[in-house]
């Protein structure tokens, strides 16, 4: 269950040669990472310093000076309820032990400490710290009170976004999340919601580029009984069910030009006007968005407002891709790992070490949801104990790529400039062929293939149908 080269145990312990023997046994024969404290006092500035490096478990000794042990549990509790503590105790005390768990410790040992009895209690308290966090997490994502601190790489790959991101929640200016598909946006801005003002109330997400066209304004905006076919009963809309809360317009690039004037006057007026009514509804929501796509290209080429964009653009926040956070990889990983295995009820399987090799040296340009399908597929058809490299480079499909030219130049052969007469294609041509060429690679994906050439769902669906 352990991840050897990502856990790491705080060792609190006044004696240095004590720390200096834990220490050896935990990093040598156990193989985790460790750090250091020398009383309880310090163990709480450790865990409340954000540059400092996650800690997984604490082993604290009992008789510390300056705040001993039990003081430090009481607050550790307060501050990390689910972070596993083990204590530790020169004395063989049945009482002692009994006190430790009744304070909140996972464990009980004595020292010097038997290395089979430390792995044994670090193991079951990481495994059920993971459980009770994940369980805790999927909490607050219901309630709409998830937090940065959720976050996988908070205080790493995602370090300058979360900072940007805690500004965007101490206020409610719109905020447009940009980054490439997969990267995570969604759970960003839940974030932002869960720790603004309007954390617990309503996060509503719309994904722009999945409402048929013409249902984009009763779906965004309601509407009323009988105020067009098919309208057998009154519909409130998506802006007014976020009422009090934050709406989240995922893939906003893909929305329709109509819709987007609409859209410009809810941000400038804060009120709707649903489909057949005879008058506008006041609304207070926040408004956070987000794109894969170059907003600007949109523009350039009459698909986006740019009105509308500077609206929606008043803070905007990158997202990186995953290739550029590393160090956050394993950890996906192993989170991916435990949160499949608990809905499917599967044991959960160690990386082996060409395995954590592998996943993170890999590209990854479908970003952390092309990691969490990949380690989807490795749980349900792997056969072994552990999940090895073989297995996930056998089901580690690459993503299709567009025609790419040859190498003087020239277009590929299947492309070619010219008719059957030899005259010259025009340009409308040229583009139908490489779209119809791009969609052929991506096996009929039509998100993928607008991804590929940089386009707007909605653009691609009505350049197919043009063609």
């Amino acid at each position: 269950m352990r991840v050897a080269a990502t856990t790491t145990i705080l060792i609190a312990e006044d004696d240095p040669m004590q720390a200096q023997m834990i220490g050896l046994l935990l990093t040598r024969k156990l193989g985790y990472q460790v750090c250091y404290a020398a009383d309880g006092q310090e163990v709480l500035h450790q865990l409340s310093r954000a540059d400092m490096a996650p800690v997984d478990a604490i082993l604290l000794d009992i008789g510390m000076p300056t705040m001993d042990g039990f003081e430090a549990l009481r607050a550790i509790r307060r501050m990390r309820p689910t972070l596993p503590v083990i204590m530790l105790t020169a004395q063989d005390d049945a009482a002692l032990a009994v006190k430790a768990i009744k304070q909140g410790a996972n464990d009980f040992l004595t020292k010097p400490v038997d290395p089979a009895k430390l792995d044994v209690a670090l193991i079951n308290a990481l495994r059920l710290s993971e459980l009770a966090d994940e369980v805790r997490r999927l909490q607050r994502e219901k309630e709409g009170t998830l937090t940065f601190h959720d976050l996988i790489g908070h205080q790493h790959g995602l370090a300058g976004s979360v900072q940007l991101g805690r500004k965007a929640a101490g206020s409610d200016v719109p905020v447009l999340l940009l980054g490439e598909t997969g990267v995570g946006k969604e759970l960003f801005a839940r974030a932002i919601h869960g720790e603004s003002k309007r954390g617990g109330g309503p996060f509503v997400t719309i994904n722009c580029g999945a409402i048929p066209p013409n249902l984009v304004e009763s779906t965004l905006f309601g509407h009323e009984k009988g105020s067009f076919t098919g309208a057998t009963s009154r519909s409130i809309g998506k802006f007014r069910e976020a009422e009090g809360g934050t709406i989240f317009l995922d893939e906003i690039g893909e929305l329709p030009l109509e819709a987007q004037v609409k859209l410009l006057r809810v941000l400038q007026e804060k009120e709707v006007e649903p489909v057949g009514a005879t008058r506008a509804v006041p609304i207070q929501v926040r408004f956070i968005s987000a794109t894969h796509c170059d907003l600007s290209t949109q523009m350039a080429h009459g698909n986006f407002r740019e009105d509308l964009y500077f609206r929606l653009n008043v803070l905007p926040i990158t997202l990186p891709p995953l290739r550029q956070r590393r160090g956050d990889i394993l950890r996906l990983a192993q989170h991916f790992l435990k949160r499949i295995t608990m809905a499917e009820s599967l044991p959960l399987p160690p990386l082996t070490e060409d395995a954590k090799t592998y996943l993170a040296e890999a590209e990854w340009p479908g970003n952390v949801r092309e990691l969490a399908n990949l380690l989807y597929r490795a749980l349900v058809l792997q056969e072994g104990a552990s999940i090895d490299r073989g297995i996930l480079q056998q089901l580690h499909q690459p993503m299709p790529q567009p025609p790419a030219p040859a190498q003087n130049g020239q277009p590929a052969q299947f492309l070619s400039r010219q008719r059957a007469d030899g005259s010259h294609k025009s340009m409308e041509e040229l583009e139908r062929e490489i779209i119809h060429l791009t969609l052929e690679a991506c096996e009929g994906n039509v998100t993928r293939a607008a991804d590929l050439l940089g386009m707007a769902k909605s653009t691609f669906y009505r350049k197919i149908k043009d063609a």
